[in-house]
């Protein structure tokens, strides 16, 4: 000990750039220290943002799915809202009449969106397929959206005054047939006269005759039954 201090006291003059060594040596140490501190947070952020990026991709994907597929719907009601309303198709016989232009392509572009259509929505998180069927969408929202103004601008002005004449006529028999207010025997009554009027003018489509007979039925079985007559007869065909 005495030895180390003997030296110590001999080369006293080593201790100050000694000192700047070893000062250097932790400085270095320290820099290297909160490097390597930083780089572990810079890896954190970029791990967390990349899961976070793809989380919001995904949120995103299932918006755009969801959007597509609510428009499509919201088409399909606009539509329902013509081919089931018999006094509708009258009032805007474009809409229903595939003689015209305009409402086959609109039937065309309601098949084609109808077909790329899946069962399962996941399937359109392929990305191609889900382009693929919102630009069908879109097309039918044109489609539709340039049928229906045609229909409202010209309404029933093709018709001769005759014709609307009887129009008008077939839809306030339409209207009392589809009236529950009324009595079985009336709304039977004016179903048939509406259907007699609209001979040769007008052929309303499938789906609107039916849903139609179908609430006369409704009624008319109730009718019937209160009256003492066949609760399952429904009302005659014209």
């Amino acid at each position: 000990m005495d030895g180390f201090w003997d030296f110590v006291g001999s080369y006293w003059w080593l201790v100050f750039p000694l000192s700047g060594i070893v000062g250097g040596w932790v400085k270095g140490a320290q820099k290297w220290d909160e490097r390597r501190r930083r780089d572990k947070i810079e890896m954190y952020r970029i791990k967390h943002a990349g899961a976070q990026a793809a989380k919001e991709s995904e949120e995103a994907l299932t918006s755009e799915i969801q959007r597509t597929l609510a428009e499509h719907d919201e088409v399909e009601r606009r539509w329902l809202d013509y081919e089931l309303d018999a006094v509708k198709v009258l009032e805007y016989p474009v809409m229903t009449d595939m003689r015209e232009q305009v409402t086959v392509d609109f039937h065309r572009a309601r098949r084609d969106a109808e077909g790329l259509r899946p069962q399962d929505p996941d399937e359109l998180r392929d990305r191609p397929r889900l382009d693929r069927y919102r630009a069908a969408v879109r097309e039918l929202q044109t489609r539709f959206d340039v049928a229906e103004r045609e229909a409202k601008r010209r309404r029933a002005s093709d018709f001769s005054p005759a014709e609307r004449q009887a129009l008008d006529r077939a839809k306030t028999l339409l209207a009392l047939a589809d009236d529950e207010g009324a009595t079985h025997a009336e709304r039977q009554s004016a179903y048939r006269r509406a259907v007699k009027e609209l001979e040769g003018i007008v052929a309303l489509p499938d789906a609107a005759t039916e849903a139609l007979e179908q609430r006369i039925a409704g009624l008319l079985g109730q009718g019937a039954e209160h009256e003492g007559g066949d609760p399952g007869a429904g009302p005659a065909r014209p």
